[in-house]
């Protein structure tokens, strides 16, 4: 069906781009002006800025979690009746998951997810914080790699 094509926003309600003017947001992950033309995107362009999202984000993830269950994942995803895009990584659902509900995660392994050997032992809230830092820090390279010449000043 149509409805099942379409590209949802992949917005999570943390959006800096318009409470703090940041060129990127720090909840989404897209650019400013990608947020502002969002709904004027077709879609073939919607799952472009997703793919790229998507793609920074699992390489990022994947680095620090093993998801070991995706069955599990989804099952907290439901039960938190949390949206997640089935075309992407469970890296990405997993990352906005613990963006929005950490508070409510006791433990990784309810999620279907452990730390990789590198990261064990790490404390999940300041490994989040460096996660989207370096998130962020990889969406402003590519932004001023490839979109610097679309910049509105």
């Amino acid at each position: 069906s149509l409805a099942m094509n379409y590209v949802k926003t992949p917005c999570i309600g943390i959006c800096s781009t318009t409470s703090l003017g940041d060129k990127i947001c720090r909840g989404c992950k897209r650019f400013n002006y990608e947020v502002i033309h969002w709904n004027q995107y077709s879609e073939e362009e919607k799952r472009a800025v997703l793919r790229r999202i998507d793609q920074l984000t699992t390489q990022i993830m994947e680095e620090r979690f093993n998801i070991f269950s995706i069955e599990k994942i989804q099952q907290v995803l439901d039960d938190f009746r949390f949206f997640y895009d089935p075309e992407l990584s469970p890296y990405c659902w997993l990352h906005n998951l613990l963006q929005k509900r950490l508070y409510r995660i006791d433990s990784l392994s309810e999620l279907g997810v452990e730390y990789t050997p590198a990261y064990a032992g790490a404390d999940l809230k300041e490994l989040l914080l460096d996660i989207n830092q370096q998130l962020f820090d990889l969406s402003q390279a590519h932004f001023d790699r490839y979109f610097d010449n679309f910049r509105e000043n």
